[in-house]
Order: structure tokens, then C-alpha cells, then sequence
């Protein structure tokens, strides 16, 4: 297990071209937000336009369409019960996340077979929160994956169901790396001190990051910061998924500093200030 260190920021995160547009960094599709849990995926697109990803859409609930404006203008949106609306959304994108807020009743069902069936293996798919425990109920789901890049980010619980590793033997990295290679995917696994399983035994650990930041909304912010992260820097997808994971917590433990509690929504509005001191303090 190697240990990930404030480097791998900077190889990844770096100043951005003078000749370029928005499509240049990147284009998000983010499903999720029921009726009942519409802050996630809220919570993740602030996450995501805040990381820096181009453009951002969110797929979730019509209930949720005047907060998601009214928090984070620069989001586009798609009823994701519009099957036609959610399939079109799905290969216009680079990058999909799927599950913060989604819920794991029929409807949300329907929704992972829609978003499945238009994901394309060139893209990279980012499974998340209720999206984990449905393919953790209905295991057949997994055949549905098309993408080449999958990348799952349970808590441990989630872990748990998905894995078939019970929480109190997920401190074995082996048994989590032959689980991870099982699903021929990479894993982050979010608990204290976070770790992220890679393809061919490769194995990270988070070694920042703390109390402060047991939040509800954390994990959902995460998922967003990944996927602009990948959605635009050109580095390999390997050293994408540390950075992200990395920044996530970094900007976390700045704050920490001066607040007792970092608040996910707090965080995702300082990534801006914070990444730009990446760029030009180095």
C-alpha cells in the first residue's frame, strides 16, 4: 500500500491553455436527485463546475430544477424520467456519474438501465451511492456496463454489499484488491484514510483528511470533483483518480484549519482558490 502525497496534485492539476473554450475542459453528465434527495446531486454539480469541468448537466428529479438553478446556475439539466431526454444526455458526455441521491426504488431502477444502455465504452462511468447498492442487489446489472473506465466510489457499507467483504475484514487490502480486480474496475474505497484500488495491484492510501469532514454531501462532492477532474486534464486516468481523491481531502484539511466542521458545499466553493494556488505557488 503506497501512500499518496501533495505531488501527485501537481503533476496533474496545471494552468490551462490560453486557446481554449469550454468543451475544452471537459463535459459531465451527473444522474441522480430524487424527490427526496435532490441536495446530492446539488451538492455534486457544485462539485463539479467548481473543479473546474466544462460543462455540467444534471439528470435528476423536475423537483430539483429550481434549487439546482438557484445554487449552481452555470448546471444545464434533464428530467432523467425523459428516457429519450437521459439517453441523448448519456452519449453527449464524457464522463457520467451515476447515484448520488438516486434512490434504489423501481423508478431508479429504470433510470441505471437507461443510463447503461447509452453509456459508451469510450467514456468513463463513475458509480456511486445508490447506484453501488442497486448493482449490489441485482448483481445482473453488471453486464450491462459498456464503458471501458468504470470507477466505483462506496463508503464502506456500500463496500460491503458490493464486495461481499464485511466492514470489520475491509482492512485487508489484498481481500479489497482481488475484489476490485474481480470487478475489473477501480475502487475508492471512502473510509478513514481513504483508499483507492487500482486494476493490477496498485494500491493508495489517503493519508490526510479527518473528522471534520463526516459530513452528509461529502461523498457526493467527491464524486463530482473526480469527474471533472478526469473530465479535463489530459494525464492518465491512474493519476486522475489520485488527484482527485487527494484534492477532495487537501481542501478539506486547509479549511479545517479556521472551521470545525467542513461543510461539502463550503468546500466545493473554495476549490477554485485553492487550485489556483497549485497552478501559480509551485
Amino acid at each position: 500500500m503506497q501512500q499518496l502525497s501533495e505531488q501527485i496534485l501537481n503533476s496533474v492539476i496545471t494552468k490551462r491553455p490560453a486557446i481554449s473554450h469550454k468543451a475544452t475542459f471537459g463535459k459531465v453528465l451527473l444522474v441522480g436527485g430524487n424527490q427526496n434527495y435532490g441536495g446530492a446531486i446539488i451538492m455534486s454539480a457544485l462539485a463539479c463546475v467548481n473543479a473546474g469541468a466544462g460543462l455540467v448537466t444534471c439528470a435528476c428529479a423536475k423537483e430539483n430544477l429550481t434549487a439546482l438553478h438557484s445554487v449552481v446556475a452555470e448546471a444545464m439539466f434533464v428530467n432523467f424520467f425523459d428516457k429519450v431526454a437521459l439517453a441523448n444526455a448519456c452519449c453527449n458526455n464524457d464522463v457520467i456519474v451515476i447515484g448520488p441521491g438516486l434512490g434504489t426504488d423501481e423508478r431508479a431502477y429504470e433510470i441505471f438501465l437507461t443510463v447503461m444502455a447509452n453509456c459508451q465504452e469510450k467514456q468513463t462511468l463513475i458509480i456511486d451511492g445508490s447506484a453501488v447498492t442497486l448493482l449490489a442487489t441485482y448483481p445482473a446489472l453488471l453486464s450491462k456496463i459498456q464503458a471501458q473506465n468504470v470507477i466505483y466510489t462506496p463508503h464502506q457499507m456500500e463496500w460491503q454489499r458490493l464486495s461481499g467483504i464485511e466492514i470489520s475484514k475491509q482492512d485487508s487490502w489484498q481481500l479489497n484488491q482481488a475484489a476490485c480486480d474481480r470487478l475489473n474496475a477501480w475502487v475508492v474505497l471512502k473510509k478513514h484514510h481513504t483508499q483507492i484500488y487500482h486494476p493490477k495491484n496498485q494500491c493508495y492510501e489517503l493519508p490526510i483528511g479527518g473528522p471534520y469532514m463526516a459530513t452528509g454531501g461529502m461523498g457526493d462532492t467527491l464524486a463530482g470533483i473526480l469527474a471533472a477532474i478526469i473530465a479535463q486534464f489530459n494525464s492518465p486516468l491512474f493519476d486522475k483518480i489520485n488527484a482527485a481523491v487527494y484534492l477532495h481531502s487537501a481542501v478539506a484539511q486547509e479549511l479545517s484549519l479556521t472551521n470545525y466542521v467542513v461543510l461539502p458545499t463550503k468546500l466545493s466553493t473554495y476549490l477554485p482558490v485553492f487550485m489556483h494556488k497549485i497552478c501559480f505557488n509551485h
